[in-house]
């Protein structure tokens, strides 16, 4: 992995994703999960602090070691139990049937094989659990979404291998989830990188 990847991609990211606008979707979206949760993507962690009195606990998935470094800081002003894993969202290892909420934010766009991830997201949900999310991802104009695929590769190659064109509607569906709810809105940025779903879905 270069110099880049390790040293200057992660606090990179953690400064990114602490853009104030971004706070309102996760006090949403987290706001909802309840039971033991499981966190794809966990980061730098910053998530965390917004876990509140219906969680029983949280694992964190992340494959970056800096980026678990950044998340095990905010211990401090965490209520409850956190286990960080640095591991693939695509080989999850937690058993199937154990977690009541998965919960994805700013993740799916990153993961090589979303679509395996959220299969493996489905396995270890138990009957009755929730996906939350709000995520980036294709735009509905198509001009814009043209402009996505045509940037895409070079971002990816910048943003740590983000892609600005996954439909994560069509993604969540085909890995055996049914949306609940999905609002979608802007955040601050080009409106090639900033069109949000946000939601909850259940295996179906």
């Amino acid at each position: 992995m270069s110099f880049y990847q390790h040293h200057i991609l992660p606090p990179l990211l953690n400064f990114v994703m602490r853009q104030k606008p971004l706070q309102p979707f996760r006090e949403r979206v987290i706001s909802q999960a309840v039971g033991d949760v499981l966190e794809i993507g966990i980061g730098s962690g910053l998530n965390l602090p917004l876990y509140g009195a219906g969680v029983r606990s949280v694992i964190g998935i992340e494959p970056s070691s800096e980026l678990l470094a950044m998340a095990e800081q905010q211990m401090a002003r965490v209520l409850v139990p956190v286990e960080f894993l640095q591991a693939s969202a695509e080989a999850l290892p937690i058993e199937s049937h154990s977690v009541d909420t998965v919960v994805t934010t700013w993740t799916l766009c990153t993961i090589p094989d979303a679509r395996k991830a959220l299969q493996e997201a489905r396995r270890v949900l138990r009957p009755g659990g929730t996906l939350l999310f709000v995520e980036h991802g294709r735009a509905p104009e198509k001009a814009v979404a043209r402009w996505q695929d045509r940037i895409d590769p070079l971002w990816g190659r910048i943003a740590g291998g983000c892609h600005l064109n996954r439909q994560i509607d069509a993604l969540i569906i085909e890995a055996g989830f049914q949306i609940d709810t999905m609002r979608h809105d802007r955040m601050p940025g080009p409106r090639t990188h900033n069109y949000l779903y946000e939601g909850q879905a259940h295996p179906q």
